[in-house]
């Protein structure tokens, strides 16, 4: 049976080096997987030589989701930042085939007020369509991934059962679910039977423990209980730790 195994997402951990150096931080600490938020055209080539360097996987990174220290949380269902999200799929997508990454996250973003969310809801789906459509052809996956709102404000997509229908709206079969514990924790719990009915849609995992997002052991979390139902589920893919 496949046994999941844990990414370091370096834009929470290792944060007392620059971020290029936290692929030699985490590779010293003995993982053989990382992921990342979008790292910003400057660091583009830095981070594939850091890749190269450690022989590290990357497991996910994310698209460009805006300045996400002044508010933003996503791009794709926000009109006026299209162009943004578009532009920024190909220029993901030559990262990702540089350094072998096969997921990533789009994240949809915010309810913007005056607009309807159902209208913002479809500029999302014909974004991730088009980004879908784009990852095809390097047998990449685009990962939906719905957060909770206390932390981020008027999310589109806050529980599993709105990013599973969006998902399905897209009808695209290399779009996936994100699975963050401490999201899920946070707004809809039910942890064992969500993740055991959902887990054929799951195409990656994140950990930290509620309600401070720290390390798994801090908070509310059983995360022997939780890690052991992936185990014994099959889920085999990575367990991103994305804590502070």
């Amino acid at each position: 049976m496949p046994v999941p195994t844990f990414s370091a997402n370096l834009s929470f951990l290792f944060k007392d080096v620059p971020f290029a150096e936290r692929f030699h931080r985490a590779a010293d600490a003995g993982f053989r997987g990382v992921e990342f938020m979008w790292p910003g055209l400057e660091e583009v080539d830095a981070v594939a030589r850091a890749v190269q360097d450690t022989g590290l996987e990357v497991a996910l990174f994310n698209f460009d989701a805006g300045d996400m220290a002044a508010g933003d949380r996503g791009l794709a269902g926000i009109p006026d930042r299209r162009p943004q999200f578009r532009d920024n799929v190909p220029v993901a997508l030559e990262l990702a085939g540089r350094i072998g990454c096969r997921r990533l996250n789009a994240l949809v973003g915010l309810h913007q007020p005056g607009l309807e969310r159902e209208a913002q809801l479809e500029v999302a789906r014909e974004n991730v369509a088009r980004a879908a459509e784009q990852a095809r052809a390097q047998d990449a996956t685009i990962m939906i991934e719905p957060v909770n709102r206390y932390d981020n404000g008027d999310v589109l997509l806050e529980t599993s059962s709105d990013a599973i229908a969006f998902i399905d709206s897209v009808g695209a079969d290399n779009v996936a679910l994100q699975y963050d514990v401490y999201h899920m924790q946070r707004v809809e719990g039910n942890l064992a039977e969500t993740i055991s009915s959902l887990l054929p849609r799951i195409g990656h995992v994140q950990i930290a423990d509620p309600p401070s997002r720290a390390e798994p052991g801090t908070g509310e979390v059983n995360f022997g209980f939780v890690l052991g139902l992936l185990d014994r589920s099959g889920y085999g893919g990575w367990v991103g730790l994305e804590y502070n």
